[in-house]
Order: structure tokens, then sequence, then C-alpha cells
């Protein structure tokens, strides 16, 4: 069975909103200056060293010269990449948070869009590997937005500075290794090689020993190409690779348990939330991604794009008192007083958190940035 489960993404902590990789327009490597400031390169002797002692067992795996000076031009230490790894564990969501986000109106509409748009290949990927063309195009949704946010990270500058770092450096020096012979197989050009701080790569964030594995060439044009503009091989991809990992034909991911049902197959991510019955299709999910929220979610933002509705089961107040309905009227209220919350989705994030101090602050309360139900009395006086 080949698993992704080793990896790290940002996508398990749900970086699919504000903090979602960059966007990725153009055919060459885009300029350092769209990225953050920790996410260019900086001078590192130390890292420059081993790059230089990794080129000698690159060489001796076969690969060239001309491929390594071409790859590794322009690339170098990155320091947010060390930053985003060490912190990961950091960042956690309530189910009710991330599928606020991963099924929201705007990824629902978006979905039911893309799935039109590419409604004939996705089909023709469901007859060819058996795989819901829902869920394949609800992966793509998760995994970059519909290919709006694939990244554009050098993925050997993201791999090298990984095992440079030594956390996980046996499994990120595999990682760059494949990333050259992608380049060295003609699939793509050094300059296009771009993904995620962590090295995931196209629509759908393929790492690349994945890539390498499963990656098909669908359009039939000698590249697995799943940067282009044309997602068709992504896609292909994605189908493939669910195929190749154990997806069961004609069996739905799961669904939500509305009555009283027990068994081994129904789980309850967030205490009193919603049940899932769930089944072999929702484990070939967590192939992708080792986690019950992304599965559950892939699952349900599929059902919404075929046309479903939202969880019929609430779920309970959060730790601060609140249901989403009130983290919902406390957001339009702060921002209609002027502390601009960037959005209305009864998650809250930085960017709430931010409102909340400026309202304390401005009230000559103690800052917190937490919200609570006082907080809610207080902005709707």
């Amino acid at each position: 069975m080949i698993t992704r489960r080793d990896f790290s993404f940002g996508v398990a902590a749900l970086s699919l909103s504000a903090c979602a990789a960059p966007d990725l327009r153009t055919m060459g490597r885009q300029s350092t200056s769209d990225l953050p400031l920790d996410l260019r390169p900086v001078p590192n002797a130390e890292y420059e060293q081993w790059v230089e002692g990794f080129k000698i067992r690159a060489r001796e795996q076969g690969l060239s010269e001309n491929t390594l000076t071409m790859a590794f031009r322009g690339t170098g230490y990155l320091p947010g990449v060390i930053t985003r790894d060490r912190s990961q564990t950091e960042f956690s969501r309530t189910l009710e948070d991330y599928l606020a986000i991963a099924a929201s109106d705007e990824r629902v509409a978006n979905g039911r869009a893309a799935f039109a748009r590419h409604r004939n290949t996705l089909a023709t990927l469901e007859a060819r590997y058996g795989v819901d063309a829902t869920i394949i195009t609800a992966i793509w949704g998760l995994e970059s937005s519909y290919g709006d946010r694939q990244g554009n990270v050098s993925v050997v500058s993201a791999t090298s500075t990984l095992a440079f770092e030594g956390r996980r450096g046996a499994f990120f020096e595999q990682q760059l290794l494949a990333a050259l012979q992608i380049v060295q197989s003609g699939d793509i050009d050094a300059a296009r090689l771009t993904g995620s701080w962590a090295g995931a790569m196209g629509h759908t964030q393929f790492i690349p020993t994945s890539y390498q594995a499963l990656a098909v060439d669908f359009t039939g044009d000698g590249r697995r190409d799943i940067w282009s503009d044309d997602p068709t091989d992504a896609l292909a991809s994605t189908a493939n690779y669910l195929s190749r990992n154990g997806w069961v034909p004609g069996l739905s991911w799961g669904k939500e348990v509305l009555s009283g049902t027990v068994s081994d197959a129904v789980i309850q991510p967030q205490s009193g939330g919603p049940r899932f019955e769930v089944t072999q299709n929702f484990r070939v999910i967590k192939r992708y991604n080792n986690a019950d929220a992304y599965a559950i979610g892939v699952g349900h933002l599929a059902d919404r794009i075929g046309g479903g509705g939202p969880l019929r089961s609430a779920f309970p107040p959060d730790a601060s008192g609140l249901t989403k309905d009130d983290r919902i009227r406390l957001q339009n209220r702060l921002t209609a007083l002027g502390f601009d919350t960037e959005g209305v989705d009864g998650v809250i994030g930085q960017n709430t958190r931010r409102a909340i101090s400026a309202f304390q602050r401005s009230r000559s309360l103690p800052v917190t940035g937490e919200p609570s139900v006082e907080l809610l009395r207080q902005v709707i006086q």
C-alpha cells in the first residue's frame, strides 16, 4: 500500500483559507519577492556544505551534472520551512471549524463550478479508475482550492532545507532525490518545480515519491504534468492513487448517522458533535492524508458538490460557550462596529482575535483577544 501518511501537510491542520499557499499562475518559477520573507533563500554555510555532500550521493544515484546545476539554480535554505515544520503540532481545529472552511459555501460553489467545467474528464476518470468523480473533485478543492493555490515555493529548496535540518532527514532526502529525478525524466522543467512549503506539488499536492509511483500521463503528451493549467493529469493521478490504495467502486465514503446506531464503523471525532458511519473508502481517503477530519472533509465536500446539503446534526458550543451562530453574530457585529474580522465564517482565527483585541482596547477592557459570551453581549449592546 502506498501512502502519504508519513508526510506532514499544512492541509492536515487545514491551511485552506488565508494561510493556504500563494497562487501559482505562471509557467516559470515565480520571483521570490512573491513569497513571505522567511520563505526566501538566505545564506547558510552549513546548509550549503550539506548540499555539496548530497550532490555526491545524488550523482551516485544517476543524477546528471546538468540536472543538479539546473535544479539548484536560485534555490537555498528557507528558514520559514523549518519554523512551519516545527510548529505544525501546535495548530489544531475542532471538526466544526475544519468543516466550516473545508466545506464553506464558497468552496462548495467553486467545487460545483469546477465539476461542471471538467464533467467529461471526471466521468472518464470515474469509468477508468472506479473512483467517484465528486471525491476526486473534493480532494482537488481541499489540496489547492481547485488549482488556485498550488504553492510557489521551490520544491528543491523546501525538501533540501528539511533534509538538512534532520528531524526527518532521511525522508526528505528521499523526496529531494525524487524531485531531481522528476526533473531529469523531463516531466517538468526545473524552474517550474514548485509547490508547498513542505514540497507537495501540483493541483492535488503529490509528494515527489508518490508522484514517481502513481502520477499518470492521462493526456498522452509524454509528460505527467500535474502543474499545468489543464488539471487532467493531476486529477487522473489522484484517481489512480486512490484506486491503487484499495478504493472500492460504487461504495460511498460514509454518511452522517442521525439515529442511535452504534457499531465499530461509527466515529464521532468531536465530542457532542455529529457521528459518521464510515467505510473502507473512508480509510482509503486517509491514505491520502491520515486524519479523520481530512477524510470527513473530503467526503462531506464531495457530497455537497454532488448536490447534498449541510450536516443535519448540531455541534456543541465551543470552549467559550459560543455556538457557530453566536460566533458568526460576533464577527458580523465586530465588523459593523469598525473592527473588521476580514470574513464571517464562525471560525475564530487570527483576524477575529485581532478585531476582538481592538474592540476591547477601544472600550478600555482587558485585552485578551478571546471570544466569550460576555464579549458577545458587549458588542450587541
